[in-house]
Formats: C-alpha cells, structure tokens, sequence
C-alpha cells in the first residue's frame, strides 16, 4: 500500500468573498491613497480634548492653585524605578480637609494612585497601557458621593479619540449614566478640529440626552486659540495664549452663555451671562509669580518659590472688589528622599523616571 505524503496548497478561505471582490478592492485602495496622502502631510498628534486648552487653563490661570487657610504637604519618593511615593496633607482653612493621606506608584504601563481623608473619602485612579497607542483610564470614589469612571483613549499619529462612561449602570433594567465619545483630528500643521457627543440618562424615567460641542485649536510657533461651542447649552469658551519671552507666558479665557429667561423666550427672552479672565506667568529660576484679573472684579495673585532642594513655600491672595470680601493662602511642601534613591538615580541614569500613563 502506499501513501502520498506530498504537501497540497489549503484551499480558499469560506469567506474569502468579502476581501476578494471589486467593492472591497476599490475601498481598500482608496483608503490606501487616503492614508497615505496624509502621512505626507506631516501632521501631528492634536493632544486631548481635556487638554485643549491646557495653556491658559492650567498653566496661566489661577483656578486649580487658589487656596485659603494653611496648608503643608510633606512628600517622601521610596523608590525611582518602579516610581512610588507617599504623602500627607495637612490643612487648615475653607473647604479643606484636615488630613489626607495619599499614594502614588507608576511604571511604564501602570499608574495607580490612592487619597484618603479624614473623613474616609476614598478616591483612586488606575491606569494601564496596553499598547502606545492605547491606554485605559479608571477612577472611584467612595464617600459621601460614590462615583465610577471609565475611559478608553487611542492616540493615533495625527488624532485623539477617546469614549469616557461615568456611573454606568444597567441595574434598574435599562441604561444610565453618562457616556462621552470625543474626537480631535489635525487638519492641517496648526489647525486641528473636533467633535463630542454627550449621551446622559440620569434615571429610567428621565428621556435621555445627546448633545452635541463643537473644538477648534490653532497653533503657532508663539501663540495658540482655542475655541469650543456647546449649541444646547448656548455655551461659548474661548482662549487665547501667547509666549512673549522666555520666560513670560500671558493668557485670556472667556466664557459666554445664552439662555432662555425665566419666561421663556415669549416672556424674559434671553438672558446672557459672562465671564473673561486674563492672566500672566512669570518663572524665574527659583520661583513662579502668577497674576489674574476677570470681568466680575476679582483679582488674585500665587507665588511659589523653592528656599531650598526640598522646600517650596507658596503665597495666594484673591480680593473681589464687587462683594468686598478677600481671601489669603499660605503653603509649605517637604520633599524627602533617602540616601539609597539618589544611588539608583545615579545607576539608571536616563532611565530612572518612567514613563507612566497619568
């Protein structure tokens, strides 16, 4: 008996139709050539629609760093690579809580980081990166509120997109909670545009909700605008950033809304509302001096300056001339490190700080 042992090529594919046919061709060639029409143009990545505006508003303007009251952090860093450090919070003053303690640990595809009050309000974050382009981002809080996040971001070469869920939940028979899917796409070298859509149910009796906003940024070697109009709420945030030194940096922020009036609009027709705020940065080599003023009146000032490696004192003051009321923060933040972290920073050399998915 004999038997042929010759090796026979596999046969086509059962569904070897729906990649092998004209339509699928001609879709595929023309992706192809869209592709790389694009690659040609040298775009890059637009960064987040949370950080859109990130110039003005977190580096210029004063909202994330005011403070009343005293307050002391003192931070201890026990290890550099996996990077992990402690710290305690000490307040005193309006709307902080008098201890807080927290933890933070990062490598390159994990960051986790957990706060604990003295009333025991927890809240974590835990990141992880699959790939990078891809990272997942998580956020819980338990306490007096409890609150869940979840969001999936892919960074593409020359976009941003993301879909964020908050408090999902199918336990009452139907789907709650707020989900956002938000795309920023670089259309040309300076200009990059985008689009969120909001979809939101609150309760089963409750219709649901999808609004939509429209993103625009513009940037320049020296100046970057920014613009994002929400049309439900008849919302209008415009920015407006500008570097003019080395060491100077200046920016505006104003916020317009239009609603209708109490009576609708056949009674009060519309009432508007606005706010514009315009600030300024000074950084010196030991110190950092922020200054703002807005349109209702409000003018306030923080300074931060390092008296030593491992101490930095920060001042803040706000006074409203409108409501003649003033506000005065005083802040003291300790670093420490032990002996055996400067000797792993000198032996990983470039590689001691990680690069971890905030």
């Amino acid at each position: 008996m004999a038997f042929n042992l010759e090796s026979h090529p596999p046969g086509p594919s059962p569904l070897g139709f729906l990649t092998a046919n004209p339509l699928a061709n001609a879709i595929g060639d023309a992706y192809k050539s869209f592709s790389d029409r694009r690659a040609k143009l040298g775009l890059s990545n637009p960064g987040t629609m949370e950080a859109l505006a990130k110039e003005v508003q977190r580096d210029v303007s004063l909202t994330n760093y005011m403070h009343s009251g005293i307050r002391a952090d003192l931070t201890k860093a026990v290890s550099l690579s996996p990077y992990f450090q402690v710290s305690h919070q000490f307040a005193m003053g309006e709307h902080q809580n008098p201890y807080a303690f927290a933890g933070l640990f990062g490598t390159n595809k994990v960051f986790l980081q957990g706060n604990m009050d003295n009333n025991g309000m927890l809240s974590t974050r835990f990141n992880y990166r699959w790939n990078p382009a891809l990272v997942t981002k998580t956020q819980f809080q338990i306490g007096t509120q409890d609150m869940a996040s979840i969001e999936h971001e892919y960074t593409g070469s020359d976009f941003t997109s993301s879909i964020k869920m908050l408090n999902p939940s199918y336990l009452e028979g139907g789907l709650t909670g707020i989900f956002i899917l938000s795309h920023l796409q670089s259309i040309t070298r300076k200009l990059s545009l985008g689009i969120e859509t909001v979809w939101q149910r609150a309760a089963l009796n409750q219709p649901p909700e999808a609004p939509l906003s429209y993103h625009a940024r513009y940037k320049t070697d020296d100046w970057i605008a920014t613009a994002q109009l929400h049309p439900s709420q008849g919302a209008l945030n415009a920015t407006y950033w500008r570097k003019i030194s080395d060491k100077v940096q200046a920016g505006a922020d104003m916020t317009l809304q239009v609603a209708p009036g109490p009576g609708g609009l056949m009674g009060a027709g519309l009432q508007k509302e606005g706010i514009t705020s315009v600030g300024v940065k000074y950084d010196f080599r030991m110190s950092a001096f922020r200054a703002q003023v807005d349109s209702k009146g409000k003018l306030a000032c923080y300074l931060e300056k390092r008296i030593a490696p491992t101490v930095m004192m920060t001042f803040c003051a706000d006074v409203d001339h409108f409501t003649k009321s003033a506000k005065v923060g005083l802040g003291v933040s300790l670093e420490s490190s032990g002996e055996e972290l400067q000797d792993q920073q000198e032996a990983l050399g470039a590689q001691a700080s990680p690069n971890i998915p905030f």
